[in-house]
């Protein structure tokens, strides 16, 4: 066992330089790399991030815009539909007043054409009834004409 454990104690030995040598290369790597290799890729986050939030805050403003920019369109479409129900109900209400003006015109001159008729219808009539008064007369004088002038009194 003591050669064993004296074995062991220069095993030890031989690698105690090559251990030290190890710790003080890790010391200088991680001093001269890895220190300035993870300040490196801080600043690169750093930067990537500020880049990052600027691009979300443009995206927002550019949302932010879109947003009032539909409102404008949408109030816009809205004026114009205003405007358009407002001509469309002048223009029924023109067209309905040119409608009631063409039917109280033609009520009118119906209502004249009809008078007219009425009147001519009555001079026709007065002038029927004076025709065949006259038609009669001359019928009955005729007819009793006949009778007297062709025998002679009866």
């Amino acid at each position: 066992m003591d050669k064993l454990l004296h074995d062991l104690g220069g095993i030890v030995l031989n690698a105690l330089p090559t251990s030290i040598i190890v710790l003080i290369l890790a010391f200088f790597v991680k001093q001269f790399y890895l220190k300035p290799l993870e300040a490196v890729l801080a600043e690169r986050f750093r930067l990537t991030e500020g880049a990052r939030q600027a691009a979300e805050a443009g995206l927002q403003a550019a949302d932010s815009k879109v947003a009032a920019y539909e409102a404008a369109l949408e109030k816009a479409r809205a004026e114009i539909y205003a405007e358009q129900a407002e001509f469309l109900r002048n223009l029924h209400a023109e067209q309905s007043a040119r409608t009631h003006s063409a039917k109280a015109t033609s009520d009118s001159t119906l209502a004249a054409v009809r008078q007219s008729m009425a009147v001519e219808a009555a001079e026709a009539r007065a002038g029927l009834g004076e025709q065949s008064d006259r038609l009669a007369s001359e019928i009955a004088a005729s007819m009793l004409g006949s009778r007297v002038r062709p025998g002679g009194p009866s």
